[in-house]
């Protein structure tokens, strides 16, 4: 149990605050929550039918030259992203107009200045990278595509960044969920199979949707930016040195993200064939589907860890950080059995080419379970002033990473390159706990968590005869589908017959209030 556990009475000080930061997060992370299951479910179609369109192989070419993007976005973003997510709040509240406009706008031109390099850079290198390292020879004919997304890319990210740091998720889900995510769909499927581009359709989509979000993220900047720092406002002038010392360490953490993110794909381009990329990379675009409730959250959570530290408010930190854990785990473990459980049926809808990607999302499922369960531990020691204990953990376990990768890979194939992405990932979540605890002396744990054991268990009971059973729905998605949703309403009757204490309560409030919420426009008179 945290060191920072404190019990509370209902009408404290302390709870007033813990309910106005938990409404804060619910109604921010809710949208951002929203938007990215409506992405999942419309993406996780969308990949059936690029998997069952594109195949495997064009799949794994596609995944071989998203590496290339992947590398040179270790250094193409300059660190100013994430610096937006800390310094716009911090310059909007105390009045720094220049330095905020600086940021904003000298920094999205530095961007696009360094990006036109870098993705000429990647024009010319991208060739021999492609033919002696991936031994792809096909891919050299799509690298102008890349070269135009990494540009886009690194704007979009800064953007919208930005109007996170302006504590405004809503639109930013808005925009790139619920308006980029289906028309890169949309398009894709024209240009693929009415135009008949094929791999090309799909990069060509993305471009196109890419530049459409990339307008639409500025003028939503525009519209939250004062209008003393706005564009046309004051003369042109650097961001300032505390930016670029903040930038500096946000570089050095990317070279180890992405060490740990792209060695298991660059080993299976290096040893194997792009098809088994394609494989895997399918597989591993399900997986990444597990985090999504603590990825919401962490999105809103994270500029209020910077400001409750600084604050000092570490008590009620504290008893945020445990209840939202629990949440996270609540709300993730349904999903993540499902995908364990039911995995090779997953993969199998994809096509069956597909299906011997089935041991990647049982692996990888583990690993993101265990990311879930620690909670926002990474953000805790970035937020916090403690990025050098971060940086130390990245660096270590992104060296684990590659020996893992390079061991791994030519022995196993895609199921060494599983191995050693969760092995990691376990490392990494475990070793942040470790330094949150040493650091700031808290932890997500307390008797609370007792409370999952029950439903969780009976969960696995169900899930376990609906496989046994699954021959009777006729198809693996309806199944699927079933088990998912009779899991989630399992897991909820049980914890509500149950019990929940205060401040589960309260979270729980907020939670259905926005649900209420959300479908408001059903009932016109709810909305009035």
């Amino acid at each position: 149990m945290s060191d920072l556990a404190v019990k509370v009475s209902p009408g404290s000080e302390s709870t007033q605050k813990f309910r106005s930061q938990v409404g804060h997060i619910s109604r921010q992370s809710g949208v951002f929550f929203a938007g990215a299951v409506f992405t999942a479910a419309l993406g996780y179609v969308f990949k059936v039918y690029l998997a069952r369109v594109l195949g495997a192989e064009d799949l794994g070419i596609f995944a071989l030259g998203a590496t290339l993007v992947g590398f040179l976005g270790i250094f193409n973003t300059l660190g100013l992203p994430q610096s937006a997510v800390r310094f716009v709040a911090s310059y909007q509240a105390a009045g720094r107009m220049k330095e905020l406009h600086a940021l904003i706008w000298r920094g999205g031109t530095l961007l696009l200045v360094a990006n036109v390099i870098f993705a000429c850079v990647l024009l010319v290198l991208g060739r021999f990278v492609a033919v002696s390292f991936y031994h792809a020879p096909k891919l050299v004919k799509y690298l102008p595509f890349f070269a135009v997304i990494l540009l886009f890319n690194v704007l979009n990210a800064f953007y919208g960044k930005v109007l996170a740091g302006y504590h405004d998720l809503q639109l930013r889900t808005l925009i790139v969920n619920f308006i980029g995510s289906p028309l890169q769909m949309i398009l894709a499927v024209l240009f693929i199979s009415f135009v008949g581009l094929g791999l090309r359709g799909y990069l060509l989509a993305q471009i196109v949707t890419a530049l459409l979000v990339l307008v639409l993220l500025m003028m939503a900047v525009r519209r939250f930016t004062p209008q003393a720092a706005r564009f046309s406002e004051l003369p042109a002038s650097n961001p300032p040195r505390e930016i670029w010392s903040f930038s500096a360490s946000i570089l050095t953490l990317s070279i180890a993200e992405f060490g740990m993110a792209h060695a298991d794909r660059v080993a299976l381009g290096f040893y194997r064939s792009a098809r088994e990329v394609g494989i895997y990379s399918v597989a591993s675009a399900m997986v990444v589907y597990v985090p999504v409730v603590l990825s919401s959250i962490n999105q809103i959570f994270a500029p209020m860890i910077a400001d409750l530290h600084t604050r000092g408010e570490h008590v009620l930190l504290a008893r945020l950080f445990q209840s939202l854990t629990k949440w996270v785990i609540a709300l993730t473990f349904p999903l993540a059995l499902v995908i364990i459980i039911f995995a090779r049926p997953f993969m199998r809808i994809f096509g069956p080419g597909f299906e011997s990607g089935w041991p990647i999302l049982v692996i990888g499922t583990i690993g993101q379970l265990v990311n879930c369960g620690v909670g926002s531990v990474g953000y805790l020691l970035l937020m916090s002033g403690n990025e050098r204990r971060l940086m130390k953990v990245q660096f270590v376990m992104a060296a684990v990473m590659v020996a893992f990768s390079i061991a791994l890979v030519p022995l196993w194939g895609i199921i060494g390159a599983a191995v050693a992405s969760a092995t990691t990932n376990i490392g990494v979540n475990a070793w942040n706990l470790f330094e949150v605890r040493g650091s700031l002396g808290i932890l997500p744990y307390n008797r609370g968590y007792l409370r999952l054991l029950l439903p969780s268990a009976v969960i696995l009971f169900v899930e376990l005869l609906v496989k046994r059973y699954m021959n009777l729905f006729h198809h693996d998605w309806i199944a699927v589908a079933c088990a998912l949703v009779s899991g989630y309403l399992i897991f909820a009757a049980i914890i509500l017959l149950s019990g929940l204490d205060s401040d589960d309560r309260l979270i729980a409030s907020a939670i259905w209030s926005r649900i209420r919420g959300g479908f408001a426009w059903i009932r016109p008179e709810a909305a009035a």
